[in-house]
């Protein structure tokens, strides 16, 4: 028997209808690291802000929602899309870093499993679907199709579904300024093993860089002096450093999964890049077409969502591709045999990429 071929068959996404604009944030108190509030005004803050990331709004959960449930309704949209029966998945992954946050605690709730959570909703009663989260920072829906592909390839799976969510709003610290980076959201996508297909999995590659590299993206207390002793804990980075090491290395990553899928860039229709920060995504692409040496057509070949929606985490990358799957982002299309890049880089420092074959 030939190895199976891993596709995708059915992608959902949940973006919450809580829309954050950049002026929401004129009110806030914003300080610095070492606990002196900045002296320029919040409209100088937000403007610089705006040219960096490139982010114009942001998506928030409602009260009272859950990680859990923006994935359980990805996940429903995910199956609606698909020919594969609920009670045939054999595995639930579940990417997130936070787990179930209350609104008023950011206290992480992860038991049960949010995959088993999911399960739940779906009311799903089939005892060998098996559920588990990987916390594996921002790259962590990516290593969840990785891991799936693996499973399937290896023929312990027939069916995973792979989702990334996080509600970052309820873990961000309001009083630091890159508080306006994050947002929340979820997407769902379900791998499927065939035996014939024209496309499907071609490679990967991965890589953790844990010495210096692991405080660029780490928990802290909040930077205004009169919170930073009360126990609570925040998303804290250390952007410049992040933003060197992404340009250093990501590059290299995409290009040695295309060189394993034996193409070359010119042979790569789309590169679905998380979502992290415009001029830093942007800068990454530039840097693979130097390694190629070939003229750069950025635009074409990335297409962006972080505009629109910040940067969900784990949920940029499944969000973005059901969108374009929807001809939701203008300019950008896929079709049969054309060949995807997944890449994404964050806390870790992990990065990972995947290139993949539309049937």
């Amino acid at each position: 028997m030939s190895e199976l071929k891993v596709i995708i068959n059915g992608v959902g996404s949940c973006i919450p209808d809580n829309v954050v604009k950049n002026e929401d944030f004129l009110g806030n108190e914003f300080y610095q690291e070492n606990g002196e509030r900045f002296t320029n005004d919040n409209q100088d803050i937000i403007s610089k802000f705006e040219k960096i990331t490139g982010i114009k709004e942001r998506r928030y959960a409602n009260k009272g929602q859950f990680c859990s449930d923006l994935a359980s309704i990805a996940a429903k949209h995910a199956l609606a899309n698909s020919t594969v029966n609920k009670e045939d998945l054999d595995y639930i992954i579940f990417a997130h870093n936070f787990g179930d946050l209350d609104d008023d605690s950011n206290r992480i709730d992860m038991m049960p499993s949010l995959a088993a959570k999911v399960k739940h909703q779906l009311e799903i009663e089939n005892p060998s679907t098996s559920c588990y989260d990987i916390i594996f920072g921002c790259p962590g829906w990516v290593q969840g199709a990785i891991q799936a592909t693996q499973m399937i390839r290896c023929g312990d799976a027939k069916a995973v579904m792979v989702i990334g969510a996080e509600t970052l709003s309820k873990i961000v610290d309001h009083h630091d300024r890159d508080a306006m980076i994050f947002s929340d959201g979820a997407g769902a996508v379900i791998f499927q093993g065939v035996e014939e297909s024209t496309g499907g999995f071609l490679s990967q590659a991965s890589r953790t860089d844990a010495s210096v590299e692991l405080h660029y993206l780490a928990m802290g207390p909040s930077f205004k002096p009169e919170l930073s002793t009360n126990g609570n804990k925040f998303i804290k980075m250390k952007g410049r450093k992040i933003y060197e090491y992404a340009l250093v290395n990501v590059a290299e990553a995409i290009k040695t999964a295309i060189e394993k899928a034996n193409l070359d860039l010119a042979d790569i229709d789309k590169i679905l890049i998380h979502q992290a920060n415009e001029k830093m995504d942007e800068a990454i692409l530039l840097k693979l077409y130097k390694l190629y040496g070939q003229a750069p057509n950025v635009h074409h070949l990335m297409p962006m969502t972080i505009q629109d929606l910040g940067n969900s985490s784990v949920a940029t990358i499944p969000t973005m591709l059901d969108l374009i799957l929807r001809g939701k982002i203008e300019g950008h299309e896929v079709k049969s045999g054309d060949r995807l890049v997944f890449a994404s880089v964050g806390a870790g420092m992990h990065i990972n990429a995947m290139v993949y074959q539309m049937p």
